[in-house]
This record gives C-alpha cells, sequence and structure tokens, in this order.
C-alpha cells in the first residue's frame, strides 16, 4: 500500500475543505481501496451561519461523486446539530434519513448526502476515511474474519458486525464504538463491507488508512494469501464473434432489453474462471454490499453456459428463490434476476450491461473480486453475505427510489451502432446523434484520427480502407468483441471527385469512386447481416444516398452513377432482408458543405458550373436554407428509431427542397 501523500502539494490547499478534496483524490487514485464512485470522506467544520452565529457543519461525499475527481462541490454541506439529533431515535426509515438530511443542507444546490453521513457526524474526529479495501474484504469475508481482524490490530480498532449501511448501521456503531474505542483506536471494521480511519487532519486521517490497509496486506503476505498463483490457462476456445453475438441476443432476450456484452479473456480471468471450485466459489455473491449497489443491483456472479435454455433455468432458480424464502417484493422481474457476470471456463468472462459504462463498471468490480476470492480461499475459504443481505441491500428502499427517479433509459441503449465516414462532415455528426441517443457507436475512416476523435469508452474509432474487405472483417470482428453485437449501420463514406464531363472521365477515376461509393458498401452488407439479423430490437441500415439519385447533374457521372446503384442495392436489400427484421432506408442529402467531400476546389467549381456565387449555391433550394450534417445526423439517427419501425425501402430528401426533385 503506498502512500501518495505529497507535503509540497498539499501545502498548496490551505482550506479544510480543500484538504479533504486532496486527500479523497489520492484515495480514489487507488482502485485496491475504492472503485467507481464508491467509499466515503468527509471532513468537519465550524463556520458561520446567515446569522454571525458560529456553526458545526459536516462536509461529507455527495451522491454521484466519485473520490478520484471530487470537487469541493461535491460535498454536502449538513448540520451536525440535527445529524446528532437524529441519531438519537430509535427508528428512522431510509427514505426519511434521506429527507432529513437534504432539508438541513446549508446550500440546496449541493449533492444529496451520502446514506452514511450520521454514522460519520457520530465518530469524534474531524476527518473520517472510509474505504472498501481489497485486502479488509479479503480477510472479514472469510469464515473466521473476524478473529483474523483482531489478530491483526488488537484494539488499534472497533469492529462492527455487518448491517446495511443506513439508519441501522449507524446506530448500531452508535452503541458499539464509545464502548470499544481507547486511546490507541485509529480506525473502525465493518465486517463484509470495509475500513475507516479518522484523525485530527487530512494527513494523518489518509495516513492511518494507508497504514491499516497496509497493514492487512502485509497479513494477507505471512498467510501465503497475496500473491495470486497464474497457472497455464487450459485449452481455450476463443469465441468468434457469431459465438459473442448469439450469446448477446439470448441474454438481450430474457432482459428484454438490448445489451451489452463486454468480453475478458486475459490470463488473470482465465485462470479464475478455470478454477476447480469456480462453480462454487462463483455463486456466493459479491464481496460487499456496495459492490450490488455499484453494478446496479447485480444479483449473483454466475458461472453459467452460454446457452438460452441455461440463462432461462437460471433466472427461474433465482426467482423461485426468493418466492420460497417469502420475499415480500411484488416487482421482482427478469431484468432484475437476468445475469450481469456470467462465466465460462473455455471462453472467458462476460460482463452484461444496459450501457457500456455499466458493463465496464460490472467488469471493473468482478476483476477486484475475483483477488478477494482467491485470497480468501488460501485463508479457508471465501464467506460472502447471505443471500438475503444482499437481496436486502439489491431491494432498498433508496435504491428503488432512486431507479424510478431515474426514469427511463436513452433511446438506444444497450444497442450499437457502426458509421462509415466517421471522421469528418455526416459521418461525425451521425457519431454524435447516436452517442447522445445512447447508442455504442464504432466508427470507420481512413483518416487514422478516427482512432481519437472521442475519448469515452462507448466509442469506439477504427482506422479502415473500407475497400479491403479484411480490413472490413478486422473492423467487424472488433465491434463485437467490443461491445458484443451490431444493431445499427450507418453507410455514410463516400468520395466525390471534381467535375468531368463523360467524354473527359478516366475508367481509373470511375472504377475508384464504385469501388468506394458502391463495392465497400456491398461488402460491408454482406458481411453485416449475420450480425444484424440478431439485433434485439430488429437490424437498421441507414444509407446516405444522394439528390443526384433523383436528379443528377452534368459533370458529376462517376458519383451520380455509384449513388444511383447504390440506391437501388439499397431497394433489393430490403426486399431480401424484410423477414430478417432488418430494415435500410436511404436519406439524400444535397448541398451539405460542411463535409469532407466539399472541398473548396469542389465548391466553387460547382458553384461556377451553374453561374452562381458560393452563398447563392449554399441556399439554393425552395427553403433558401442551408442543410448541415447534424441535420442529416439527426433524421439518420431518427430512422433508426421507432418512428420508423414499420418502414424500409424508404428515399427521404433533406435538402431544402430541390425544384429539380419536386
Amino acid at each position: 500500500m503506498q502512500n501518495l501523500w505529497d507535503n509540497a502539494t498539499a501545502a498548496g490547499f490551505t482550506s479544510d475543505l480543500d484538504l479533504r478534496v486532496y486527500s479523497s483524490r489520492l484515495l480514489g487514485r487507488d482502485k485496491s481501496l475504492v472503485l467507481h464512485g464508491g467509499g466515503n470522506t468527509s471532513v468537519k467544520i465550524e463556520q458561520q451561519n446567515i446569522f454571525g452565529e458560529n456553526e458545526n457543519i459536516l462536509y461529507v461525499k455527495g451522491s454521484g461523486w466519485d473520490l478520484e475527481t471530487i470537487e469541493a462541490a461535491g460535498y454536502a454541506p449538513v448540520q451536525m446539530s440535527h445529524l446528532l439529533k437524529l441519531a438519537q431515535l430509535e427508528q428512522l426509515s431510509d427514505s426519511q434519513m434521506v429527507n432529513e438530511l437534504k432539508t438541513h443542507m446549508l446550500d440546496a444546490s449541493a449533492p444529496t448526502p451520502s446514506v452514511e453521513t450520521i454514522l460519520h457526524a457520530l465518530l469524534p474526529y474531524k476527518y473520517v476515511d472510509h474505504t472498501h479495501a481489497d485486502a479488509i474484504v479479503s480477510i472479514t469475508n472469510t469464515q473466521n474474519g473476524e478473529q483474523r481482524i483482531r489478530d491483526i490490530y488488537g484494539d488499534s480498532v472497533v469492529i462492527i458486525p455487518y448491517v446495511m449501511p443506513g439508519f441501522d448501521l449507524s446506530k448500531l456503531c452508535a452503541k458499539i464504538f464509545p464502548q470499544e474505542k481507547n486511546d490507541k483506536t485509529i480506525g473502525m471494521v465493518l465486517m463484509n463491507h470495509g475500513i475507516f480511519s479518522f484523525g485530527d487532519t487530512a494527513k494523518q486521517s489518509y495516513e492511518r488508512m494507508i497504514s491499516l490497509v497496509g497493514q492487512a496486506e502485509d497479513y494477507l503476505k505471512l498467510q501465503n494469501a497475496w500473491q495470486i498463483e497464474i497457472k497455464t490457462p487450459k485449452e481455450i476456445c476463443s469465441p468468434n464473434s457469431q459465438v459473442i453475438a448469439n450469446m448477446r441476443k439470448n441474454i438481450s432476450e430474457i432482459l428484454k432489453t438490448p445489451i451489452v456484452l463486454r468480453h475478458i479473456n486475459n490470463q488473470e480471468m482465465l485462470n479464475f474462471c478455470q478454477q476447480d471450485n469456480i462453480h462454487s466459489i462463483s455463486q456466493q455473491g459479491p464481496a460487499t454490499p456496495d459492490h450490488v449497489i455499484r453494478t446496479k443491483r447485480l444479483p449473483l456472479l454466475t458461472a453459467i453456459e452460454n446457452n438460452q435454455q441455461a440463462l432461462q433455468s437460471y433466472v427461474s432458480d433465482y426467482v423461485n428463490y426468493f418466492n420460497e424464502n417469502n420475499t415480500t417484493e411484488s416487482n421482482l422481474t427478469i431484468l432484475d434476476c437476468a445475469p450481469r457476470a456470467i462465466i465460462d471456463p473455455e471462453k472467458g468472462f462476460f460482463s452484461v450491461g444496459k450501457s457500456v459504462k455499466e458493463a465496464n463498471i460490472i467488469a471493473d468490480i468482478y476483476q477486484h473480486t475475483i483477488n478477494i476470492i482467491q485470497r480468501s480461499e488460501k485463508l479457508g475459504g471465501y464467506q460472502a453475505l447471505p443471500a438475503k443481505d444482499i437481496f436486502d441491500v439489491e431491494y432498498w428502499e433508496l435504491e428503488q427510489a432512486k431507479l424510478k427517479k431515474s426514469g427511463s433509459s436513452p433511446q438506444f441503449s444497450g444497442e450499437v451502432a457502426l458509421v462509415t465516414g466517421a471522421a469528418s462532415g455526416i459521418g461525425m455528426a451521425c457519431v454524435k446523434s447516436l452517442l447522445a441517443r445512447g447508442a455504442a457507436v464504432v466508427g470507420l475512416d481512413i483518416d487514422p484520427q478516427i482512432k481519437t476523435i472521442f475519448d469515452r469508452a462507448d466509442y469506439l474509432g477504427i482506422c479502415c480502407d473500407i475497400t479491403d474487405e479484411q480490413q472490413l472483417t478486422q473492423s467487424l470482428e472488433r465491434t463485437i468483441a467490443t461491445f458484443g453485437g451490431l444493431d445499427m449501420l450507418v453507410l455514410n463514406a463516400g468520395i466525390f471527385p471534381s467535375g468531368c464531363r463523360i467524354e473527359n472521365l478516366d475508367l481509373t477515376q470511375w472504377n475508384k469512386v464504385m469501388s468506394v461509393n458502391l463495392d465497400a458498401n456491398l461488402s460491408l452488407l454482406s458481411k453485416s447481416h449475420a450480425y444484424l439479423k440478431l439485433a434485439p430490437n430488429g437490424g437498421r441500415v441507414v444509407v446516405i444516398g444522394s439528390k443526384n439519385v433523383p436528379a443528377p447533374g452534368p459533370g458529376a457521372a462517376a458519383y451520380s452513377a455509384s449513388k444511383a446503384a447504390l440506391n437501388q442495392l439499397a431497394r433489393v436489400t430490403a426486399l431480401e432482408w424484410g423477414s430478417d427484421n432488418i430494415r435500410i432506408n436511404s436519406l439524400h442529402p444535397n448541398a451539405v458543405f460542411d463535409t469532407g467531400i466539399w472541398t473548396d476546389e469542389v465548391l466553387t467549381g460547382r458553384a461556377q458550373h451553374y453561374g452562381m456565387t458560393i452563398e447563392e449555391y449554399k441556399t439554393n433550394n425552395l427553403l433558401k436554407t442551408e442543410v448541415t450534417s447534424h441535420d442529416v445526423a439527426e433524421l439518420a439517427a431518427e430512422l433508426c428509431g421507432s418512428l420508423f419501425a414499420k418502414t424500409t425501402a424508404a428515399q427521404i430528401p433533406i435538402d431544402g427542397g430541390n425544384d429539380r426533385v419536386v
């Protein structure tokens, strides 16, 4: 456990809250301490209220903030006097507690205070740090975990039995902590949950956390339970793209919603998947209740075969289990019970999410969980919380309220789109429009900048020459390996050569235009069919055509012919693929000048050809308006949505009204 505190850097922070932010970020940088918004920190500050009176305020991490990137605005200021009164109540529902916390903040715009706010207030220290350190959880999640903690720390920490986070946990700590603490106490361990440290300064509280977790790591090393032995994996049957896409289809049918499927088959994960006792150790549940919350109701971490019958059987067993245990929950659904983490000894690990973010969170947490499980096994056996406790966290009233408040998912949540010619113009605009609607998007372009245009987990940029069949195949395989499937395809890439009359048209130029604008699209359509027909909501293809299809212009023979042929190809595709629930529609934009094909040379040449100024040429339509890439992209995205669910083989102009087309 590395101490990251730097006195020179810390000297740049003058206020107590700024130092709280600094030390919290240090904790957040270490993923063995906190993951994806986990953990909690606070500081008690005396300040004047609006009446000029001194008042004690607890600044506690607010909901939705991550310790690694937290700012001062991420802390909720709550009146200490009210928190201490709440702690004296015999009963308080968690929803009532949250209401009391929110109505006694100094700043109405601050985030919702943590459910552990009262607990932080009760601890008689200025700075309080709380993490879910892997080493601590590895030790507490064993049959004799409490005794091991006592052996490690003696009377330097207070041990609290597991109680679900919230008011009840605060009350239990309020009862036990004052009785157990002494002059040597510097921390508190919550069994099956995590560890607290505290101090008079941010540095002291932080360094105590590092020291306490370091002691746990040293203990694991002494017990020969720290180093995870990586054996050479057995023979691996790496799943091909079709297998992954089929698997995604099966899971989506169970969840009744499209999902992102992330595949991980690194050596560490395969080593875990091939443990002899994988079917028992993987079924015991998450390492901490916080992991249940972070993964948005991950019911079980399951080892299961990747076929529809096995998945459905798993869901049925899970529902029956809770029915037999007299659960009062009436809103248990297939979506709640379907697996979120799937282990296959031959194929590796798969995480399931309704978005890329959710799938990534589950994958990251599980990769930490496998280390916790394997270390616990070396200490005599991994023992997670009972299923009833996990269920209580999943269906916690605060989590239910959060789900209701979050409302519906984005339009294309869990779906995957591929856009060609995505580095500029209409293609880039399509990527933005699809991302904004919740889709994971793959962008193809011959321009290497396609890889870095967007820096976000739900975007994959691939440098690809679409006229190269091998590169197209590899791009599709990367798409499936990254996101699990393909739902939408936007055929946008194309070239528009400078004006040339037919008698001067070189056959080489003609073939080049046909190769990019027509042949490459035929190849991509052919290769995508097997994946599009597995799209949970049906496959969708949008062809970016051209006004030149219904109204060609002189000097553009190659371009006009290629787009007309592509349009005819789309019509035939609609005839052939309708039975596979794949719809294909064409957009015919005109005069979209913020695109790669409209160079200054081309624009000037076309304007001169029609005897117009550039500005006149740009707005040469019935509405006298300029059509932008964004306009085309928004319509392309809508064509993939529910409004056009019963439309295929349509040709839609987006040109401001062209008198030659009309």
